[in-house]
């Protein structure tokens, strides 16, 4: 039986080879005579595969070694408050650009912990475009600056980040970047800190990830748990507390996957994040090339802003929605509808979505418009 197209905004899809290893592993890791949910934290066994899986997505997002790999919980949206309890003292305002609802969450939150200054705003525009940093009101000896790279809500994404250095700023560059790390290449020499929920293109939802650079690290506020203080996480190897064994096990399992990807193109084949980048814009292009053709679908984002991961998209009347959820699940095309605060439809074509997922989705918006058009 052929599985259906996932779409959803996350817990998204994995890949299915890697389910299906993780399947055949559930009772009996590598002759261990344990599933990896039942072993210890600080076993040799574990120890083996958190190690594994770090050097893994060290090699894949070209990490320096002065930055640290920390293997935490809470999602993004607890990052909203650990960020500025580790980082807050380090300077005055904590700066934050505004592009979606997750970006002005994150500021809301981040205002318990010290005062927060918003220095640049898309929502005049309903979120449909990005700033430009040359118009960021930067504030002097920030403690750091905010950014979410790819806004999953409103699909809004930042192709490339922001040259704080070349602004002017010394203050270290922060990225939410859940809902497209590992879909890209990400330049460290532009970024202090990153954080990430990993139930979009990593594994199952329970695993966050923080990679910070180790001068940010010791500038926790007093009120910090300790279990969410960066220093004290990266002393003990991620191990202070119980991590999400299961989960770090199966983005190990997506980490081997991505190193194995290849990709054909003009160029050559490309290997690993890559192949998986060269894939992603390719579906991408291919989605909204259709949306932006069809004159019967509506796409509110500036071209130049559009996520490759998550894709809003509008129809000509309210009346057409339900028919054409029904009609998509009946094809085997599932998690299509918008956040319910927007509204609309949503493709979210992640990394484990294959270009066959979108070619179907094109196919069946091609249908409904010639019946409903």
């Amino acid at each position: 039986m052929t599985r259906p197209f996932n779409f959803s905004a996350g817990p998204a899809a994995l890949p299915e080879e890697v389910l299906q290893q993780a399947a055949s592993e559930m009772l009996d890791w590598h002759g261990s005579g344990m599933s990896v949910m039942e072993m210890s934290h600080r076993g040799k066994e574990f120890i083996s595969i958190a190690q594994q899986a770090e050097a893994d997505l060290r090699e894949i997002l070209a990490i320096p070694a002065n930055y640290k790999v920390l293997f935490m919980q809470g999602g993004a949206i607890a990052e909203n408050a650990i960020v500025p309890m580790n980082l807050s003292s380090r300077g005055g305002h904590m700066d934050y650009v505004v592009t979606g609802s997750w970006s002005l969450k994150s500021q809301k939150e981040a205002r318990k912990y010290g005062q927060v200054n918003v220095i640049a705003s898309n929502e005049a525009d309903g979120h449909t475009t990005v700033p430009d940093p040359a118009s960021w009101k930067l504030s002097r000896n920030a403690a750091y600056v905010h950014v979410c790279s790819n806004e999953t809500i409103n699909g809004i994404e930042l192709h490339e980040l922001p040259d704080l250095k070349a602004l002017g700023c010394d203050a270290p560059l922060v990225i939410d970047c859940s809902s497209h790390i590992a879909s890209r290449p990400i330049d460290w020499s532009r970024v202090g800190l990153a954080y990430a929920g990993a139930q979009k293109n990593i594994g199952p939802a329970g695993l966050t990830l923080v990679i910070v650079r180790e001068d940010l690290l010791g500038h926790a506020l007093p009120i910090t748990p300790s279990a969410f203080d960066y220093k004290i996480v990266a002393d003990h190897d991620s191990m202070y507390n119980t991590p999400p064994t299961y989960a770090i096990y199966l983005a190990g399992l997506v980490f081997q996957w991505i190193k194995r990807q290849r990709e054909a193109t003009a160029q050559g084949e490309l290997q690993g994040l890559a192949a998986i980048e060269a894939r992603n814009i390719a579906k991408a292009d291919r989605l909204y090339g259709y949306l932006d053709a069809s004159g019967f679908y509506s796409t509110h984002v500036a071209a130049n802003a559009r996520s490759r991961m998550n894709a809003p998209f509008f129809l000509p009347a309210d009346a057409l929605y339900e028919p054409f959820l029904a009609g998509a699940k009946a094809q085997g095309l599932l998690q299509l509808k918008g956040h319910k605060s927007v509204g609309g439809l949503r493709a979210s074509i992640y990394n484990a979505l294959p270009l066959a997922g979108v070619d179907a989705l094109v196919a069946y918006l091609k249908e409904f418009a010639q019946r409903h058009g």
